[in-house]
C-alpha cells in the first residue's frame, strides 16, 4: 500500500493547473447512456474514481476510448448490451449508482447494486428512488440490489426534495431529459456541478431551465444526440491547493478557475489573512508564513461553506492563532480526521458535529493514516505546514480524487513524494 511522504515548512511559489471536476464528470459520464450517439467529454480528471465509472459503463456497453495521458475521452453507447450493474463496481464509488436514472430512462429497466464509498455517513439514495417513482418506475430492493422498471417509459412529475441534495438533484435530471412531459424539481441542489451536467445535456438536445437555483424545470425529449462538453474546473482541488498555500506559506496562482465558485471559502481565508484574488488566467493565493487568525466556520450547500472543504479549512485552522469552532452540517461522522491531525499535534475537541479547533504554534511531522478523501487532503495541507517529515498511509484515498497531487505540488517547491510498497 503506497504512503505519501512529505517534508514540511517549504513556501509554495508558481502556478498550478486545476483539473477538471470529478464531481461534474462522473455524472456527465454516466450521461453517455443517454443517448446513441458520441459523447466527447473533454477535461475529464485521470483518477480511481473516472477509471472505476469508465470500467462500469464498459460493462453495459459503452465504448470508451481514453488515451493514456490524455483529458479526453469519447464515449459511445449505440446499444446498451446490459441493464446489471454489480456489487464488486458500484462498491467502489457511490457515484456509479448514477448509472440506475440513464437506464431507466432509455431502456425502461435496470438493476443496480446499493453503493459503496467513502465511510463518511449513511448517505441514503431513498431520495433518488422516490424521485424515480414519482417519475412512474416500480422499484424494489432484494438482495442489496435496486430492481426498477418503467417499461412504458417514465412520465414528468412535480418533485419536491425534502432538503436540497446535490446527487439526488442530478440523478433526477438524468432520468427526466427522456421522460415523457414536464418534471419540475423544487428545492433542487445549486451547486455548480449542477449546471454544468445541465449544460452537458442541453448540448446533447435536452430542454432544462433554472439549472442553478432552487427550481428546475425539465420538458422530455424522445430522443438525446451526440455531443462535446468540457467538464468545468474542479472547484475542490483549486480550494484545497489554496487552502496549502495559507497553511506553508508562499505565492501560488490556481490556473483555469475564478473567484465565483470559491467565493464562500474566499471569504473565510480572508478573514483568516490570508490574500486571494482574481488574475488573468486564474486566482492567486497569497499566504504570508504567519499563523492565520481563527475562523469559525459551518458547512452549508451552495452557496455555502463546501462540505468537501471541511476538513482542509480545519487543518489550517490548526494552526490558527487563536480558538475555532467547525460545524458539519451536511454529513455525519465527518470529523475522521481530527485524531489524525492530533497525531501532528493539533489540539482538537469533537462534540457531535461540532469540533473546538484550538490553534497551536507548530505542528510536527508523524506517521498518519487517511480515512476518507477529503481527510487524507487535510493531513497532506498539515504535513506542508509541519516541521519534520510526515507519512501518510493508505493514500489510495487520495488517488480517488486528486489527479498528480504529487507532481502538481512538487512543481510549486514542496517536498513530496510517493512511496511506493515492495512487491510481495
Amino acid at each position: 500500500m503506497d504512503s505519501i511522504i512529505i517534508q514540511g515548512g517549504h513556501r509554495l511559489q508558481g502556478t498550478i493547473p486545476v483539473s477538471g471536476a470529478k464531481n461534474s464528470a462522473l455524472k456527465l459520464m454516466a450521461a453517455a447512456l443517454l443517448t446513441e450517439g458520441p459523447l466527447h467529454l473533454r477535461n475529464v480528471p485521470r483518477l480511481a474514481d473516472t477509471l472505476f465509472m469508465a470500467d462500469l459503463l464498459r460493462r453495459l456497453g459503452v465504448q470508451v476510448f481514453w488515451p493514456e495521458g490524455s483529458s479526453e475521452v469519447h464515449f459511445h453507447a449505440p446499444e446498451v448490451t446490459s441493464t446489471i450493474a454489480p456489487y464488486e463496481l458500484v462498491r467502489k464509488m457511490r457515484a456509479t449508482f448514477n448509472v440506475l436514472g440513464p437506464l431507466l430512462a432509455r431502456v425502461g429497466h435496470a438493476t443496480v447494486s446499493l453503493p459503496g464509498g467513502c465511510a463518511i455517513g449513511a448517505r441514503p439514495v431513498d431520495l433518488h428512488l422516490k424521485a424515480f417513482e414519482a417519475m412512474g418506475a416500480d422499484i424494489h430492493i432484494e438482495d442489496g440490489y435496486v430492481k426498477a422498471a418503467a417499461l412504458r417509459g417514465l412520465q414528468g412529475a412535480q418533485i419536491n426534495f425534502p432538503f436540497a441534495s446535490v446527487g439526488a438533484t442530478e440523478h433526477a435530471m438524468l432520468a427526466a431529459v427522456l421522460a415523457e412531459g414536464r418534471t419540475v424539481l423544487e428545492n433542487a441542489a445549486q451547486e455548480p456541478e449542477i449546471a454544468d451536467l445541465a449544460a452537458c445535456l442541453t448540448a446533447m438536445g435536452a430542454r432544462i431551465e433554472g439549472a442553478g437555483t432552487g427550481t428546475i424545470v425539465i420538458d422530455g425529449v424522445p430522443a438525446l444526440s451526440g455531443a462535446t462538453h468540457a467538464v468545468m474546473p474542479d472547484r475542490i482541488e483549486a480550494g484545497t491547493y489554496a487552502i496549502a498555500v495559507a497553511a506553508a506559506g508562499g505565492d501560488v496562482v490556481l490556473k483555469g478557475i475564478g473567484l465565483a465558485p470559491l467565493a464562500a471559502l474566499a471569504e473565510a481565508l480572508t478573514a483568516a489573512g490570508v490574500a486571494v484574488s482574481e488574475v488573468e488566467g486564474g486566482l492567486r493565493v497569497v499566504g504570508s508564513g504567519q499563523r492565520p487568525r481563527p475562523v469559525d466556520i459551518q458547512t452549508q450547500p451552495f452557496p455555502g461553506f463546501p462540505t468537501d472543504l471541511q476538513a482542509q479549512f480545519m487543518a489550517l485552522m490548526t494552526l490558527a492563532e487563536g480558538q475555532s469552532t467547525i460545524r458539519e452540517n451536511i454529513f455525519e461522522n465527518r470529523f475522521m480526521h481530527a485524531p489524525e491531525l492530533s497525531r501532528l499535534g493539533a489540539d482538537i475537541s469533537v462534540r457531535g458535529n461540532e469540533a473546538v479547533v484550538r490553534g497551536v504554534a507548530r505542528l510536527r511531522g508523524a506517521q498518519v493514516m487517511a480515512t476518507d478523501l477529503r481527510a487524507s487532503v487535510s493531513l497532506v495541507i498539515a504535513a506542508l505546514a509541519a516541521e519534520g517529515t510526515t507519512s501518510i498511509a493508505r493514500v489510495y484515498h487520495l488517488d480517488r480524487g486528486f489527479e498528480r497531487l504529487e507532481h502538481k505540488l512538487s512543481g510549486v517547491g514542496a517536498s513530496v513524494r510517493r512511496q511506493r510498497e515492495a512487491a510481495a
